[in-house]
């Protein structure tokens, strides 16, 4: 934000100043930003209720932190609201406004962004995937500050994986604070139907294929369950690695790997196959009333991120489940992708012009600190992105994703933000809507090929 000193009597030239500066965006990145005082360690964690907006007594005037996300439900809102317990601890002072905008799976949150962005009134941070969905978009509009001098300070070099901090990147700065880290390629199923079908879960995905084909002829109306929109692009997205591996995978991001090739064509039959065991109402369904069918046992499988651990095992309190793992329900990577984490991040940002700059540096050493990831991950259903992070407080399925995520291949998502920046992203869901209307493989990879000159790196 531009700050001139004025005279008073060109008071329509201020005005006119201040405008142009709300909606322009710098070219240059900022300078790396500093971080705040070392405060004194946190009392006890007290336990997570309801998402408070503000602390119980009023703070003092300009003493405030607004942060902005998606996170209005379930283990999201829990999590969150684990990590606001801790922020009003530490920070009584500092009135705490949660912003969250619920709908569309991120889509209504990022709109309303988009428009508070536009008229130069950032949030004092935000929540975002970690990956081209921040820098494909905010990066390269200059609309966040580099966090060199935070990640030195904390030590975040040190305890974010390697394999991590590039991506929340740009010509070697890094401009988010990962929170969490979460697996797309998981399979759900529940292990009572399969048992009472006489039905293993298998590896490989012809197997796969044969074992819904079986369910089906069974009985079973919709073996695999499916939801809107953007689970049906993260199905297509873990069939795709299945079906060219995770090297192929990675270099068809990188504009390295042909979309015309032969195995690209595969996967889209592939995924067109399953799309003949799902149910027809998928399109009116959210994820969570996908992984329901699973619970209920009128599905026996279903592809989603691993964020389903916190739906299916959380308490039926917070609107969940409540089920048991390993009895009621069930994991494995998705069939053909063992061995591969296929990985989103959900992490914070410092925006250019911040009202509460300080309190927003204070928010994300608070979100990169172990204390603060081991609060919101295991009620969010996700591990943290720290190395460090206390194993013991983890339920059964996060700590085998714990294991995974040391020692697999790591590769990132499409639907969540990882490989493609937006307008690529939002070009491939379009085509995607397309191609489930006639199911024309030909069509649909040719629209892919199209996307990726047009929106990626194919041909540059």
């Amino acid at each position: 934000m531009m700050h001139k000193r004025i005279t008073l009597i060109i008071a329509l030239v201020v005005i006119s100043s201040l405008l142009l500066a709300a909606c322009a965006t710098p070219t240059e990145a900022p300078a790396p930003v500093e971080p705040a005082a070392t405060e004194a360690p946190a009392a006890e964690e007290p336990a997570a209720t309801e998402a408070p907006a503000a602390t119980e007594a009023p703070a003092a005037e300009g003493q405030q932190l607004e942060v902005f996300s998606w996170w209005t439900g379930g283990g999201e809102a829990a999590g969150l609201e684990a990590m606001i317990a801790i922020w009003q601890e530490k920070y009584p002072d500092i009135e705490f406004v949660n912003a969250a905008v619920a709908g569309g799976a991120g889509s209504n949150a990022k709109a309303v962004l988009a428009t508070r962005l536009a008229a130069g009134d950032p949030p004092d941070s935000w929540q975002g995937h970690a990956g081209q969905e921040l820098i494909g978009a905010y990066v390269s509009a200059g609309q966040l500050e580099p966090l060199d001098d935070l990640y030195a300070a904390n030590g975040w070099y040190d305890v974010f994986p390697e394999t991590l901090i590039p991506l929340l990147s740009q010509d070697g700065h890094p401009y988010s604070v990962p929170v969490n880290i979460h697996r797309a390629n998981v399979l759900w199923y529940n292990p009572k139907v399969l048992t009472e079908k006489g039905v293993a879960a298998t590896t490989d995905f012809a197997s796969f294929l044969t074992a819904l084909e079986t369910l089906k002829a069974a009985g079973m109306e919709s073996p695999l369950s499916l939801g809107e929109a953007w689970t049906e692009v993260h199905l297509f997205e873990t069939v795709l690695l299945s079906t060219v591996g995770p090297e192929m995978y990675t270099a068809l991001w990188l504009g390295e790997a042909d979309w015309a090739d032969a195995k690209v064509t595969e996967a889209i039959n592939n995924v067109k196959k399953l799309m003949e065991y799902v149910n027809t109402d998928y399109a009116t369904l959210s994820w969570q009333d996908a992984s329901k069918l699973v619970a209920d046992g009128d599905a026996a499988f279903n592809i989603m991120g691993d964020w389903a651990d916190g739906y299916f095992s959380g308490t039926v309190e917070g609107g969940n489940l409540g089920l048991t793992p390993l009895t009621d329900y069930a994991w494995m990577p998705v069939p053909g992708t063992q061995g591969v984490y296929q990985f989103l991040s959900d992490s914070f940002v410092l925006p250019v012009g911040a009202k509460n700059r300080d309190a927003a540096i204070k928010w994300l050493e608070l979100c990169g600190s172990k204390e603060g990831q081991d609060a919101f991950n295991p009620v969010k259903g996700s591990i943290a992105a720290r190395k460090d992070s206390d194993k013991t407080l983890y339920g059964v399925y996060l700590q085998s994703a714990m294991e995974d995520w040391a020692k697999d291949v790591v590769v990132g998502s499409l639907a969540h933000g990882v490989v493609a920046n937006p307008s690529w992203a939002t070009q491939i869901t379009t085509d995607w809507g397309a191609f489930v209307i006639d199911f024309n493989t030909e069509t649909f990879q040719a629209a892919l090929v199209a996307s990726c000159a047009e929106f990626g790196p194919c041909g540059k």
